[in-house]
């Protein structure tokens, strides 16, 4: 028997007592005692797997791997070799914060699988020798008989045998939209996991009926673990953005070695005194790490998770911030996120012609199809025999949803088609509630899958009318005649067909309407037959509307250079029509590719890969099969975005490079498996999170640009001190000075920098790419440069001045080196704000925090000279007029190279544009 039940066997595609006889055991009575305790040694009990967490202290001593705190702790152990105690304590510090935060986060990532065990019932009904009996759900065994109630969670994979009416929310695990009816009968062996109407799977909630079935999977055997399984299995992926500062520390780190070498070597070669070679490259590692990059880089990514926050996105891993900048393709699941979640009726059909929904309200009301707006609304009056009354009429009594009235605004609850039909009632001014008064149901046929209809049976003007609502097609079988503004005439069924065919080729949901009478005495649901030869009165056709500004939303994607898929648990041809709807495929796409679960079995990964190169838009996916879209699309060097909601796509969301998770209808295990988290689990809000995403990695890429390039200028002026043979231009300390504490304060506020225009324009930054751009390379340099050759002539100048005796001249000199870096930098800061625009038209005031923290800076530079104790710290002293008037002219050549820098490429990018202007 154990290898009958641990194998994939298709359940689904058996008669219930073929999988009685499989899983040995008897519909009627159950298993009896000795079977469960032999069958639970066995195959364990009906939990998913719970892997012991990783150790703290290995979580702790991980977040010390990234190659940016290998800067910070070079820079840690430089400074105590220097004996700067203090900026060791501080450095020390901000490793114990960045440590903090990621494991803060770590740990929260590790319970996306344990979230999954909330999802397992505490008890499930069971029939064990023949008597009805409630057990701990974990003792559940393979061959247990299980009863389903209303509201309960189905406590295990089961293979239902027999069912009333029963109706149950998967949504979790397929994405579908509404409760699916579930039935007896075998289906076919390839069904995909949504079409198994006859299985009722671990985790997924019974919302009416009930029914009786057989466990033929429990705890990590069940869809459930499987999808527990590819979480766990699945790798967290690095984020573009950490890729970049990857190979970044690491040019950084060779950089520096090389450079202290060199000077090292060059520097003893050139006669040189080892020792003080040695204080001057450690001068130089000091001056080529930029200790604050980490720091800022956490604080500029903070700052775009309050941005993204504003907007209805939490970020949940902070290097995921700039992610969705870097996104190529969104993979986008449909219900709730593109649409609205919310069944609404578009379109009713009658033989006298069709109406339409007035406004994106499911109140709004119906006007004749192809009528312009001015045109008045229809009313319906409860007691016209028309057709369009008569559907209507139909809609609200054959439905077991309720009316409600909240604050004076009205509404309905239950299921959402039979809502949906209540709501589109009030439309037309009808009070459901008062049509029910006014013809009571004395007796009902509940909707089953087998039957694919409802039926309500009421009494009007002493007759028993029974009004009918299900698929066309079975209606239609129903049915001799159809209501005509002429009367009643015999039905033409192709008719009827060719117009509910074009109701669902638009993707929508068709129910028919009809009615008949029935005789007196039927005053109980038994005594209802199915009933013939009654009245068609019409069709209402439903979908779940595309939520307001998607559309435009996916415009701006699409203009940003970012595909946009839908993958979705629904319908094709619902699918199909709501990508039309949104632009994700063309418009006049009426037969734009859809590939569905079904065909993706049967492709292999190469098949695939090429697939998701046209297609967009996949419909009835499984987990797996939708972690295999995310693992194609990434074998195709695309960076993927993917949302979802339900427990089904956590395994996706894991995948993805960002997994965006919804906040308000999310289950906990996506949300635990994701990176961001959608407040109102709307897709406008992801492209809002786009731009964010962008400003926010500009704002990394300004500050390291400034950061580099104010330490490239450092490193150069050192370097040739030395090969002049020169004394040593800055001391340590006076580097460290400059690193951390003046260009600190101004290269945080770089992160305050508002977005430039355009920015979403632009097409997604390749992978490729470093955190620098060619052209920002190729101004580190020149503007290094510029402001080594600047600071070089200064300290030259004042070193030369004559009526000094040496040991002052040389303090002087290199306290007018490191002042003039200081204004260096405090002008250059405003260079780094664009890399294209001038700094005179940008609004000086649009980031006070720049404004401020650059005066500060120099403020606080400026009491240094002055102050007793920072000039004993530093080894500095104070400056004449003077030297300052030069120190200000020299520092403009800064800005002077810059701008002509940008005017030439912003000529350059122009005349490149022109020829494929005309």
């Amino acid at each position: 028997m154990t290898e009958q039940l641990t194998e994939q066997l298709s359940w689904h595609a058996a008669e219930p007592e073929e999988v009685a006889a499989r899983v040995g055991t008897d519909l009627e009575r159950g298993l009896a005692d000795d079977d469960v305790a032999e069958r639970l040694a066995e195959h364990g009990r009906n939990e998913l797997a719970d892997d012991p967490p990783t150790p703290p202290l290995v979580v702790f001593l991980r977040q010390f791997t990234s190659p940016l705190i290998y800067i910070l702790l070079a820079a840690a152990v430089v400074t105590i070799l220097l004996q700067e105690y203090l900026d060791s304590a501080v450095i020390a510090a901000v490793l114990v914060l960045n440590a903090a935060i990621g494991f803060t986060q770590e740990r929260k990532a590790e319970s996306a699988v344990r979230s999954l065990m909330s999802l397992v019932v505490p008890h499930a009904r069971v029939v064990r020798d023949g008597s009805e009996e409630e057990i701990d759900s974990r003792d559940l065994v393979p061959g247990d008989v299980v009863l389903l109630d209303p509201g309960s969670r189905v406590p295990a994979d089961v293979r239902l045998v027999s069912t009333i009416s029963l109706r149950v929310d998967e949504s979790l695990l397929t994405g579908e939209s509404v409760p699916v009816g579930k039935h007896a009968r075998p289906v076919d062996a390839h069904a995909s996991l949504a079409d198994r109407a006859n299985m009722a799977y671990s985790g997924a909630v019974v919302t009416s009926g009930r029914g009786r079935g057989v466990v033929v999977a429990t705890g990590d055997a069940t869809q459930l673990g499987a999808i527990a399984g590819m979480i766990r299995t699945e790798e967290d992926l690095e984020t573009p953005l950490q890729q970049r500062m990857t190979r970044f520390a690491h040019l950084v780190g060779a950089f520096v070695g090389a450079s202290s070498l060199i000077v090292f070597v060059s520097g003893v070669a050139l006669g040189g005194d080892v020792q003080e070679m040695f204080l001057t490259a450690v001068a130089l590692a000091v001056a080529a790490i930029p200790e604050g990059l980490p720091v800022v880089f956490t604080i500029t990514l903070a700052i775009g998770v309050r941005r993204m926050a504003r907007r209805n996105a939490i970020i949940r891993r902070l290097p995921a911030v700039e992610t969705l900048g870097s996104t190529t393709v969104i993979g986008s699941d449909k219900t709730g996120t593109l649409t609205e979640n919310r069944m609404t009726v578009r379109t009713i059909w009658t033989h006298a012609g069709r109406f339409e929904l007035a406004g994106s309200d499911p109140q709004a009301g119906f006007r004749p199809l192809g009528d312009s707006g001015d045109s008045e609304l229809v009313t319906v009056e409860p007691g016209a025999d028309d057709g369009l009354a008569r559907t209507i009429i139909a809609g609200i009594l054959a439905n077991e949803a309720v009316t409600t009235s909240v604050n004076g605004e009205r509404g309905a609850i239950g299921d959402p088609t039979e809502v949906a039909l209540l709501i589109a009632a009030m439309g037309v001014g009808i009070d459901p509630g008062a049509v029910r008064e006014r013809w009571p149901v004395v007796a009902e046929i509940p909707f089953e899958s087998e039957r694919r209809y409802a039926a309500a049976v009421s009494e009007i003007d002493g007759e028993h009318q029974i009004f009918v609502k299900g698929a066309p097609e079975r209606v239609l079988a129903m049915c001799s005649h159809v209501a005509t503004p002429e009367g009643l005439v015999e039905i033409d069924p192709d008719v009827v067909r060719r117009a509910a065919h074009e109701l669902a080729a638009e993707g929508l949901r068709v129910l028919a309407m009809a009615s008949g009478t029935v005789p007196p005495d039927v005053v109980d649901s038994d005594d209802i037959d199915d009933p013939d030869g009654l009245v068609l009165h019409g069709m209402q056709g439903m979908l779940d509307p595309p939520r307001e500004g998607v559309r435009e939303s996916i415009a701006t994607c699409s203009r940003a250079g970012i595909a946009v898929m839908m993958i979705t648990g629904d319908h094709a041809v619902t699918a199909r029509a709501i990508a039309r709807d949104l632009g994700i495929v063309a418009d006049d796409a009426d037969d734009a590719e859809v590939l569905t679960g079904a065909d993706l079995d049967d492709m292999d990964d190469d098949a695939l890969r090429e697939a998701v190169r046209r297609v967009r838009v996949f419909a009835r996916v499984a987990p797996e099969e939708k972690l295999r879209i995310v693992h194609a699309l990434r074998d195709n060097d695309h960076v993927v975005a993917v949302t979802g909601d339900g427990v089904n796509d956590a395994p996706a969301l894991k995948a993805a490079a960002i997994g965006i998770a919804m906040g308000k209808d999310g289950t906990d295990v996506a949300r635990e498996a994701s990176d961001m988290v959608l407040t109102d689990d709307n897709f406008v809000s992801i492209a809002a999170a786009v731009e964010e995403g962008r400003i926010t990695f500009e704002n990394v890429r300004k500050v390291t640009f400034f950061l580099v390039s104010t330490g490239a200028a450092s490193i150069f002026a050192i370097a040739a001190a030395v090969w002049l043979q020169w004394p040593l231009l800055m001391l340590p300390a006076q580097l460290l000075w400059l690193n951390l504490v003046t260009k600190g304060l101004q290269d945080v506020s770089l992160a305050f920098e508002p977005g430039e225009e355009g920015v979403v324009d632009q097409p997604p930054r390749s992978i490729d790419e470093g955190v620098l751009s060619r052209r920002l390379w190729e101004r580190t340099l020149s503007s290094g440069l510029v402001m080594a050759i600047g600071t070089l002539v200064l300290f030259r100048w004042q070193l030369d001045r004559p009526g000094m005796d040496p040991d002052t001249a040389l303090v002087l000199a290199q306290t007018t080196a490191l002042t003039t870096m200081v204004v260096f930098g405090a002008l250059h800061v405003g260079n780094s704000r664009s890399e294209t625009r001038s700094l005179f038209r940008l609004d000086p005031l649009s980031n006070p925090f720049l404004l401020g923290a650059t005066g500060l800076a120099l403020s606080i530079h400026v009491l240094a000279l002055y102050l007793p104790p920072t000039q004993f710290v530093l080894r500095v002293e104070p400056l004449d007029l003077a030297t300052w008037v030069r120190i200000l002219l020299v520092a403009t050549t800064i800005v002077v190279a810059m701008e002509i820098d940008k005017a030439i490429r912003r000529l350059r990018n122009s005349t490149d544009v022109a020829p494929h202007a005309q």
